[in-house]
């Protein structure tokens, strides 16, 4: 109980003094137009991000059993130029927990992270990071999932990796996940 009172005065105090940290309403608009730099510190606009929306000729519920279910992940990862991960001396077993917050282990452990969001046959939020990355690195990726005709459309996003990693990044979901994705459920 006094946790969560703490928590709301925290809230409460944070709320009223957002006008002080963002100025009066239409201050920056009259700044920029005085000739006055804008205040962007800490907002990028120029962090990587990938955005990728792909069809699948199955249902939600199997290509999101596919994201969530260690037994079906292995198998898509054995499908992909990956297998190598999963099949060298010292590779972690694919693990895939089942509710927010758990963690989770792919492709041999060089990808690991949580759980984030797990709304069934719709939606998977995960914190997420490569074996590469350095320590405590994460990034946070969204599986967006909805019925279309023929099948299954995902929306997908990935933000928040290390700079310059753009590009392998882009290259590994094709190449790791959607392409044996495909395959999988094409056998299935």
């Amino acid at each position: 109980m006094r946790s969560t009172v703490l928590a709301r005065r925290s809230l409460t105090c944070a709320i009223a003094a957002l006008p002080l940290l963002l100025g009066p309403p239409g201050s920056s608009e009259r700044a920029a137009a005085a000739g006055a730099p804008a205040q962007t510190e800490g907002l990028s606009h120029s962090a990587e991000s990938i955005h990728q929306e792909v069809s699948f000729s199955a249902a939600c519920p199997r290509l999101y059993a596919a994201l969530t279910d260690a037994r079906a992940f292995d198998a898509v990862t054995r499908l992909s130029d990956a297998a190598t991960l999963v099949t060298a001396p010292g590779a972690q077993a694919t693990a895939i927990g089942n509710e927010p917050g758990s963690p989770f282990t792919l492709f041999g452990g060089y990808i690991t992270g949580r759980n984030l969001e797990m709304l069934p046959d719709q939606r998977l939020v995960q914190a997420w990071r490569a074996g590469g990355w350095p320590a405590g690195d994460y990034s946070v990726v969204r599986f967006s999932l909805t019925a279309a005709s023929g099948g299954c459309r995902l929306v997908f996003d990935h933000r928040g990796f290390p700079p310059g990693q753009g590009a392998s990044l882009l290259f590994g979901w094709t190449g790791h996940y959607w392409e044996p994705l495909a395959r999988f459920l094409a056998a299935s």
